[in-house]
């Protein structure tokens, strides 16, 4: 019984990881399947014609991004509790899940914005098939759903930030 009362008062740092780790994990996953996604498409535009590599590798990178949004959460939250480059601070197991919470935004939405962007990106691989002069217009409307998954890094960024 000591065990978890303990954990109860000092362990929400086990409990704040995880929450950051979750965050990470689920924004590489959207965007590795983001990017499984267009690299489909574009593999089908490369057989085809192979000289539109370069307007298919744009496409291609900007699923990434919500990984490197989760991966920048990881990373702030971990050095603001300390487990990275300093002594983990004490938080209470309430804290930790506050703490998780806050990572929650950049998981959940970049996973989905992840696919979305995508699915966005590989339907813009199609119109250079056929139309390789509007090939900006198939990037904006990809670009269009990074909106709101900068906002939901600003989210977590925030929270974690303010939230005490």
């Amino acid at each position: 019984m000591d065990f978890i009362q303990q954990f109860f008062e000092t362990g929400g740092i086990y409990v704040a990881v995880v929450g950051a780790s979750l965050a990470v994990g689920m924004a590489c996953a959207g965007s590795g399947k983001g990017l499984g996604v267009v690299g489909e498409a574009a593999a089908g535009v490369l057989s085809e014609d192979p000289s539109k590599f370069a307007s298919c590798l744009i496409l291609q990178i900007l699923p990434g991004t919500q990984g490197l949004y989760g991966l920048v959460v990881w990373f702030y939250a971990l050095f603001q509790w300390g487990v990275i480059g300093g002594d983990p601070m004490t938080m209470t197991f309430a804290q930790g899940i506050g703490y998780c919470f806050c990572c929650m935004p950049i998981g959940i939405g970049g996973m989905i914005t992840a696919y979305a962007q995508g699915r966005c990106a590989a339907s813009a691989c199609s119109l250079i098939v056929r139309r390789p002069d509007q090939m900006s217009k198939g990037i904006i409307l990809a670009i269009m759903v990074e909106f709101y998954a900068i906002l939901c890094l600003l989210a977590s960024f925030l929270m974690l930030l303010f939230v005490k």
